[in-house]
């Protein structure tokens, strides 16, 4: 009895009942793991293949000869690059400081402003170029400058590059701002605080992380853009990814893998450091 009372036998099961199927996992199909593989090699072997080259020695883009890095040396050296790469850096950083503004300033009013009607109709018209194709946005601005008469230059690119990349700074920030609970605003309000001194020394250094983030998304953004800068940009107001698409039109050369390069690794500094930053915050209350 003792040993029937320490190994209970469990009934049998009742008939007719069949046991749970697993859950369905796309893992299983046959061929996927595979045809996961190549979708990847075929995606990021063309980048890791202009990485290398980059440091190719010899004129050809595409027969290795030896380890060099001469088209650095160049790509540092090229006046024209130091131009393109300077009207880059002017255009992402005023484009992305206003737009991070911009997006601050909505998701505070969309998260903490109340209902109010429209509300929705708000929301899809500012995440609208996250939808909208670049190239309709790029049409659009172009008639827009072209109608007004305005012809600023590099502050044609700005201004476009900023309306393009609120959404990329909307989103961290309002994901961040979902994130915090409103009793530490509350609290501050029981303690007689009005609005600005609650958003000072409460909302803002909680939200901090998520701007940072919007901020690097945003910059980065604009940095990568070539079809709006290549439509309303005018003569002297050349971007980097538009001097490397008229070095690509005369042929491809080494220097462009090394300039392909750098941007390559700006953009991966930047986006990873985005990420790092927003996935900490999620740590903080």
């Amino acid at each position: 009895m003792s040993e029937l009372a320490g190994n209970p036998i469990s009934p049998p099961a009742p008939k007719g009942i069949r046991k749970p199927k697993a859950a369905f996992s796309v893992g299983r199909i046959p061929g996927f793991a595979a045809a996961t593989l190549a979708f990847f090699l075929f995606l990021y072997a063309p980048i890791l293949l202009l990485v290398v080259f980059s440091f190719n020695g010899s004129n050809s883009a595409t027969i290795w000869s030896h380890f060099s890095l001469d088209w650095y040396a160049k790509v540092a050296a090229n006046s024209d690059i130091q131009r393109a790469t300077l009207n880059t850096l002017i255009v992402a950083g005023i484009a992305s400081v206003l737009a991070t503004a911009l997006a601050t300033l909505a998701a505070l009013a969309m998260a903490r402003g109340g209902r109010f009607r429209g509300s929705q109709i708000a929301l899809g018209t500012l995440l609208l170029p996250l939808i909208v194709p670049e190239i309709v946005i790029a049409i659009a601005m172009l008639i827009f400058f072209t109608a007004i008469g305005m012809n600023l230059g590099l502050g044609n690119i700005i201004i476009a590059h900023t309306v393009f990349c609120i959404p990329f700074a909307y989103l961290p920030i309002r994901a961040r701002l979902d994130s915090l609970s409103p009793v530490y605003e509350e609290a501050a309000q029981d303690l007689y605080a009005d609005g600005w001194r609650t958003f000072r020394h409460v909302t803002f250094p909680l939200l901090a992380p998520g701007i940072l983030s919007g901020l690097m998304l945003a910059f980065i953004t604009s940095v990568d853009d070539f079809i709006i800068s290549l439509m309303v940009g005018s003569a002297g107001s050349t971007t980097l990814p538009i001097y490397i698409y008229s070095l690509i039109r005369i042929g491809i050369t080494p220097q462009i893998n090394a300039i392909s390069t750098l941007v390559l690794l700006i953009s991966f500094i930047f986006v990873s450091l985005s990420w790092l930053i927003a996935r900490r915050s999620e740590k903080t209350p």
